[in-house]
């Protein structure tokens, strides 16, 4: 059962959520924006251990609190590891006031009519059972949609739902992310495939059950507003997908009711040869921007 706080903070709380999620692919691209080049490191060990200090040095900041930043997105070996004596979702929650979830995906499949499935996860049930047990709220997992094709739109959001479904069984809360890419010619047609497509889904959905939606901010401003506003949904998250943070926030800006889930866009700033002042009043100027993108709407 979902905890009551938790619950009450991710309906209704200002602020935006921190996607702290890289997993094995994206990880030496986000380690050296960070400024950690693939020559200075050997293995995925030694990686995701440097991966593990840049997150704890992110959560640990003084501004990575539930002030602004009401929820974080956690990668599974990041879910698993210890931040300040105390494992990462615990921390999160009682030291810093961040509802943690858990990408549960393990990657994307070929594409098939202009989009990409979610590889198998035959171990899911497994892993969501350890989410529960280590305190985790919600998971994510992420489709993707580079063309405006509705049978490829159509199984996207099928095996989404599905999923999520088997995610709900666990008593978590699911971030259904059907990503439409914004390098998609013909984006905003695959963003009214894909609006109806969810739409169609969450009408289905047995009364009082309710999921989180994570999008790609719309060609349309509000856009997505009839499901921000369907009674399934718990809340509407806009991931940054590629845009610089300046692009993502002016554009989600124009958004009412949905907030930041942003990833690149939150860290873009950040270097590991930054004094702790310095990076902490990086990341507080970050979190401030997103913040206000993600609550006061244009």
């Amino acid at each position: 059962m979902a905890d009551a706080k938790m619950t009450s903070q991710m309906t209704s709380k200002g602020g935006f959520i921190a996607a702290l999620d890289q997993s094995g692919g994206s990880t030496p691209g986000a380690l050296r924006l960070y400024g950690i080049a693939d020559s200075t490191y050997s293995g995925d060990e030694e990686m995701y251990r440097l991966m593990h200090e840049m997150r704890v040095r992110i959560m640990s900041a003084p501004a990575f609190t539930g002030d602004k930043v009401i929820g974080a997105i956690l990668f599974e070996r990041t879910m698993d590891g210890d931040a300040n004596g105390k494992p990462v979702p615990t921390f999160l929650w009682e030291e810093r006031g961040v509802v943690p979830f858990l990408k549960v995906d393990k990657g994307l499949a070929a594409e098939e009519n202009g989009a990409q499935v979610m590889k198998p996860m035959p171990e899911l049930d497994t892993l969501l059972a350890r989410a529960v047990k280590k305190g985790v709220y919600g998971t994510k997992m992420r489709s993707v949609i580079g063309q405006a094709n509705a049978a490829g739109i159509a199984a996207v959001v099928n095996q989404q739902f599905e999923v999520g479904k088997q995610i709900i069984g666990h008593g978590l809360m699911p971030i259904i992310e059907p990503e439409v890419s914004i390098k998609s010619a013909d984006k905003q047609a695959s963003e009214a495939i894909l609006r109806d497509e969810i739409a169609k889904h969450l009408d289905a959905l047995p009364a009082g059950t309710k999921v989180m939606l994570k999008l790609t901010i719309p060609t349309v401003p509000d856009f997505y507003k009839p499901l921000v506003d369907h009674k399934a949904v718990e809340r509407v998250v806009a991931l940054s997908g590629g845009y610089t943070r300046a692009d993502a926030c002016e554009k989600l800006s124009h958004n009412h009711g949905m907030i930041a889930s942003f990833s690149r866009a939150l860290t873009e700033d950040l270097r590991v040869s930054m004094s702790d002042a310095d990076f902490d009043a990086s990341l507080g100027k970050t979190i401030g921007e997103i913040y206000k993108a993600s609550v006061e709407k244009v």
